[in-house]
């Protein structure tokens, strides 16, 4: 899933760079909420590692 986010965020910077929107605001607020869902993606899967870590140690 992180990569396909990686991936419409490339994207989406894209059609933010050529002009390819009608709206400036609709294309700032989907790279905003791309990167948001990033940052919790990344964060579930840190969380994730450290609970995994907890239980091989306890």
């Amino acid at each position: 899933m992180g990569k396909e986010l990686r991936e419409t965020f490339v994207c989406l910077k894209i059609i933010y760079r050529t002009k390819l929107y009608k709206s400036e605001e609709k294309i700032n607020t989907a790279i905003v909420e791309n990167n948001e869902l990033i940052s919790i993606f990344v964060k579930s899967v840190e969380t994730a590692q450290k609970n995994e870590n907890k239980e091989k140690t306890s």
